[in-house]
């Protein structure tokens, strides 16, 4: 590699973490954020719930464990992490042109591809953070009497990177989304709640054409106390290696396309 090759990626690379370090605590201290803040905070009230209802009976119809890995996982699988990303991703783009900002930014000593990553990056990880602080508080409620199991952790990191992972590689599709598409919330809800959320129950190769396959594919194994049974319901997994292969080349691919669309992309901005 020549050393104006080094330096051109050195750039980009101060570009992108100049980006996030600016728009990481605009987009944390965002209306919209406080309003995700309580959606994403849903869960642990839901935790709670059922765990006063246990402790006032006094017999658990079902373990702490087996409602995390169901109701919870559920709830954040097929439902928190689409509408994170969805909003999120899209808004990396959408969000300049609606206030008006995208000359401001564009006319910046920043790569084009260094916004997108930037951004990318920056909402990535605020919605990430909202999803693991919520599902570890989930968690600990639910098995407050069996904390000292050190196997429940297991399951606790495993699906933590699940979902994780899956917010990388849907956040970086509705980027791409959000950089050619006007109406890209309509497309995504569309995507979100049409697309992966049917395709991934189609039996053969058909189901391996959703992200959700791929994240469900890497959930740990259970036993039956454990669930998992209406998330794995019809499911022909990829082997983890290749699945977690595959998020991460979807991921990139998404990405990529995205730099390029705004790179080249000319956008008008209507009054």
């Amino acid at each position: 590699m020549t050393q104006s090759n080094v330096g051109k990626l050195k750039h980009l690379w101060n570009s992108v973490w100049d980006v996030f370090h600016f728009f990481f605590p605009l987009v944390r201290r965002a209306r919209k954020s406080k309003v995700f803040y309580f959606i994403s905070f849903l869960p642990v009230i839901l935790a709670g719930i059922f765990k006063f209802s246990q402790i006032f009976t006094g017999h658990p119809r079902f373990e702490g464990i087996y409602i995390f890995s169901n109701m919870i996982m559920g709830f954040y699988l097929q439902f928190l992490i689409l509408i994170l990303a969805l909003f999120y991703g899209t808004s990396v783009c959408s969000e300049e042109l609606e206030g008006k900002t995208l000359t401001y930014l564009t006319t910046r000593p920043v790569p084009k591809s260094a916004i997108i990553l930037g951004k990318y990056a920056a909402y990535t990880t605020l919605i990430a953070l909202m999803v693991v602080f919520g599902l570890v508080f989930a968690f600990l409620i639910l098995n407050v009497d069996d904390l000292l199991n050190f196997s429940l952790y297991k399951i606790l990191f495993r699906n933590m990177a699940v979902l994780v992972l899956g917010l990388i590689c849907y956040t970086a599709f509705f980027t791409m989304i959000g950089t050619f598409l006007k109406r890209s919330i309509m497309f995504g809800l569309i995507f979100s709640f049409g697309w992966e959320n049917v395709i991934q129950y189609f039996p053969g190769s058909t189901q391996r054409f959703a992200i959700a396959h791929y994240l469900k594919s890497l959930l740990p194994t259970a036993q039956a106390h454990e669930g998992f049974a209406f998330l794995l319901f019809r499911l022909e997994p990829t082997p983890p290696a290749l699945a977690v292969l595959i998020l991460f080349l979807i991921t990139a691919g998404f990405l990529i396309l995205a730099c390029v669309i705004f790179s080249w992309q000319e956008y008008i901005l209507q009054d």
